[in-house]
């Protein structure tokens, strides 16, 4: 797959690259980024994944987040795609902030119009990672992944699904619980249709009740003053019920602000 390089720049004495791509599992267009340490011109470096949440872009998490320092004195390569596909021409794909464009919820569709191209786990887990591990100089037995809000729903179920591929996955006010709140309703509802049985295999809390125990490093960082806490939209109460019934070791930290 030929990678059209869209920017370059120097940052903590790596370089913070954005490329473009054709994905044959979204069938469009995407743009990822990927930052490469100053180890990296000398070896291969342990891959971090970054997913994003609601209306995000690849852009969002190299632009706000100012993680390059770490990244560069710790010698990561950390890759951040998009969040959905785009530019697919689906009807109602722009109609609304948390279903179709920037929604892509880390699933693979099911239900038309989207199944052709909504397949966002996929990407994630198997095309993104082969792009990657042929074109850049990273150590693919050295992979985690981490997220925030819908990307931390994104990062748990990556997680929780493929047993062994990741060393640790890490959370920033995930999407808990996916199949009782309001965003994660909708968004099955649509891409993976009105079973809500078919939704437990996108949702962390139920995934992690049939976790075959496989060594797995979770942390979570949950800021106690978020609204979505208090509406009711992240419910990580019951993933970390669902851990301890399972005596999968889990850190939840709550902090003091918003996240």
């Amino acid at each position: 797959m030929a990678l059209k390089q869209i920017s370059s720049n120097k940052c903590f004495g790596g370089l913070q690259k954005v490329f473009e791509h054709h994905s044959v599992e979204l069938n469009c267009k995407m743009k990822f980024a990927v930052y490469l340490p100053p180890k990296a011109e000398t070896g291969k470096c342990p891959a971090l994944y970054w997913l994003s949440g609601l209306t995000c872009t690849e852009q969002t998490f190299i632009t706000k987040s100012g993680y390059h320092q770490a990244a560069s004195e710790h010698g990561l390569v950390v890759i951040a795609p998009d969040t959905s596909p785009r530019g697919c021409n689906i009807k109602g794909e722009d109609e609304s902030w948390d279903f179709g464009t920037g929604a892509g919820f880390y699933v693979d569709a099911t239900e038309d119009p989207w199944k052709t191209n909504y397949r966002m786990y996929s990407y994630v887990t198997e095309e993104l990672p082969q792009l990657i591990n042929v074109n850049f100089p990273v150590d693919p037995q050295r992979m985690s992944i981490f997220g925030h809000s819908m990307g931390g729903h994104g990062a748990l179920i990556c997680a929780l699904k493929n047993p062994g591929k990741y060393k640790s996955v890490s959370a920033f006010a995930p999407i808990c619980n996916p199949v009782l709140c309001p965003w994660g309703k909708k968004a099955f509802g649509g891409y993976l249709g009105t079973d809500p049985n078919k939704w437990k295999a996108y949702d962390a809390t139920h995934l992690v009740k049939s976790y075959p125990g496989s060594q797995l490093d979770i942390l979570i960082d949950q800021g106690k003053d978020d609204q979505f806490l208090s509406d009711g939209q992240l419910l990580p109460d019951n993933f970390i019920a669902a851990c301890t019934e399972k005596k999968i070791p889990v850190v939840f930290r709550l902090q003091e602000a918003r996240l």
